[in-house]
């Protein structure tokens, strides 16, 4: 049997891992696109952080040639079609490859605003190794630094910047920082936190310009009146500088910008394929495609979605490595199902910690509590559809983490917790223990 996985990430990795236990005999031809080992873009901000960690830190599976020792072979290759019909694989160095299973795990890619001045040296994505390398160059201490974006990457990214010392903004087009993990009140909590460890925070706030060098020096009228655009003090900077352009007239000198402006999937290289593909690549609860004998898993995955039932993409890495784990199971022959993945985030923000989990926004025709502590930084919200827990989100509580996925994955029914909680939703610890006993 000839297996082949397109895409070295987690996914791909954890695939070609299981699918060597289940079939110690087949051969597998795991096919990454960078010159690097296999790695974890999740490890790239860490690398960032701590100049004690390095780049080796960020791979996979430590050690020399970790995957010919386990009668893996790897290939550093770009994939530009994949032919169900020939059922062969395209390289762009014109080679292909034969397969009777195919894997796609080619997870996804940093999307690109339309933003004048994008293209300017100095202007990074945080994606790739070869990104934090650029970024380190130029994140030394005191530079300033502006960060397009304050999502959950964006966040990350965040505090690996500021660790380093920068003079750091950040301009987020919502109207809270991780408005797709946070409520208003949540999200302004954690922008007050920034605020409180010298970072600057810009929400309902849109870059319009990206500019080569510092504006001119403001003389007239309207400089003398305090009317005319906010320029930086010209002596602080070097002449290449950029300037970045703000939709509330402001203008922020900038050493380095980072663009975290979330992420699409990798999936234009299947044009042809017959392989379905809404958003990302759609597969049943066997993470197989419509297309016999080819399965996809992780960010480039629209699998199941374990509160709505329905298919979504969860670009998170538990979901690869468990989409990998069941897609390479059935590539064996081994049937496995997929349950779902709960949308779930964990995030440390400079020392804060914030989580969501399942409907964190709540359902309609469901139940909310919310209790908020604004001077210390704690906040917790639950939402209930009939007498149970199916979201949650909170602040500053690391002590809940695991008791909310607990009774949100289990289904359990509520009972008379549900009344108790909405007193009180802090006793969340004392509701799983009483109703798992």
């Amino acid at each position: 049997m000839d297996y082949v996985i397109i895409g070295a990430g987690p996914s791909g990795v954890t695939a070609a891992e299981n699918l060597r236990k289940s079939d110690p005999t087949g051969n597998i031809t795991l096919i990454g696109d960078e010159p690097e080992p296999p790695y974890s873009r999740m490890a790239i901000p860490y690398f960032l952080a701590d100049e004690n960690v390095g780049e080796e830190g960020t791979y996979l599976r430590p050690g020399d040639d970790p995957y010919g020792k386990q009668g893996i072979k790897y290939v550093q290759s770009a994939v530009e079609a994949v032919s169900s019909k020939e059922k062969t694989v395209g390289l762009t160095d014109g080679n292909f490859i034969q397969y009777d299973k195919l894997l796609i795990s080619t997870g996804a890619r940093p999307i690109r605003p339309p933003i004048q001045g994008l293209d300017l040296p100095g202007v990074h994505h945080c994606w790739t190794l070869a990104d934090a390398r650029k970024i380190a160059d130029l994140a030394h201490e005191g530079a300033h630094v502006v960060l397009l974006g304050a999502g959950f990457i964006g966040c990350i990214i965040m505090e690996s910047l500021a660790l380093r010392g920068v003079k750091l903004t950040v301009v987020e087009m919502g109207d809270r920082m991780v408005p797709r993990m946070m409520s208003q009140t949540a999200g302004t909590m954690i922008a007050r936190w920034c605020e409180s460890k010298n970072i600057t925070v810009r929400t309902s706030t849109k870059i319009t310009k990206i500019e080569d060098g510092l504006p001119p020096k403001q003389t007239g009228i309207l400089s003398f009146l305090g009317l005319g655009k906010k320029v930086p003090n010209h002596q602080a900077f070097s002449d290449d500088t950029l300037t970045v352009d703000l939709d509330n007239g402001e203008l922020l000198p900038a050493h380095l910008i980072v663009v975290a402006a979330g992420v699409t999937p990798n999936v234009e290289f299947l044009e042809g394929s017959g392989i379905e593909v809404d958003q990302g690549i759609l597969v049943d609860e066997y993470m197989a495609t419509n297309v016999e004998g080819i399965y996809a898993a992780g960010d480039v995955a629209k699998g199941r979605d374990f509160s709505t039932g329905g298919n979504e993409v969860h670009a998170i890495q538990p979901t690869s490595t468990e989409h990998g784990r069941i897609a390479a199971l059935n590539m064996a022959g081994v049937e496995a199902k997929y349950n779902g993945s709960l949308q779930m985030n964990v995030l440390d923000t400079i020392g804060l910690i914030s989580s969501s989990f399942g409907l964190w926004m709540g359902v309609e025709g469901g139940d909310t509590v919310e209790k908020t502590d604004l001077e210390n930084f704690k906040y917790i919200c639950l939402q209930f559809k009939d007498d149970k827990l199916i979201g949650a989100s909170c602040v500053g509580r690391t002590d809940m983490v695991g008791v909310l996925r607990g009774l949100i994955q289990s289904e359990i029914s509520l009972g008379k917790w549900k009344e108790k909680l909405k007193e009180n939703p802090s006793r969340v610890a004392e509701a799983y223990v009483s109703l798992n006993r």
